[in-house]
C-alpha cells in the first residue's frame, strides 16, 4: 500500500495572521476554510506553482508555540533579492548563510514555527 504525502499542518494561535503570512510572503492561495469551532478551526492554503498544502490548525490553549522541531523550507532562485523583497513588506530573515553550492536564511511565522528560503534545489525541481 502506498501513501502520498498532500499536506503539511502547523498550529497557530492566529490561524488568520498565519496565514496571511504565507499568503503576503510566499504566494499562498486560500482553498477552504473549516470553522466549525474553535478548536476545530482549519484554513488550507495552495502554493501558487502546486505543491504540498498547508492546513492552519487552531491551536489548543496549553500548546506551546514555537517549540516542535520542524521547519518548513521554501525554494527561492535568489536569496538575498527574496529577503528585500521580504523585508519591504514586513518579514526580516537572519543573516544569509553559504552552503555547499547554496544559500539560505530563515526567519519565525506569526506562530512562531521556523521557516527558511533556500537557492538549494531538491532532486525533485533540479
Amino acid at each position: 500500500m502506498k501513501a502520498s504525502f498532500n499536506n503539511i499542518m502547523i498550529y497557530a494561535k492566529d490561524i488568520e495572521k498565519t496565514a496571511e503570512f504565507y499568503v503576503k510572503y510566499f504566494g499562498f492561495k486560500v482553498v477552504s476554510e473549516t470553522l466549525a469551532s474553535t478548536l476545530a478551526s482549519i484554513k488550507e492554503l495552495a502554493p501558487d506553482g502546486g505543491g504540498s498544502t498547508l492546513l492552519i490548525h487552531q491551536a489548543g490553549k496549553a500548546m506551546k508555540m514555537g517549540q516542535v522541531c520542524i521547519k518548513l523550507v521554501f525554494s527561492v532562485s535568489n536569496v538575498e533579492k527574496f529577503k528585500v523583497q521580504a523585508l519591504k513588506k514586513g518579514v526580516k530573515f537572519g543573516v544569509t548563510h553559504e552552503g555547499l553550492g547554496y544559500y539560505f536564511a530563515n526567519a519565525k511565522d506569526p506562530s512562531k514555527n521556523n521557516v527558511q528560503i533556500t537557492s538549494r534545489r531538491s532532486s525533485k525541481n533540479a
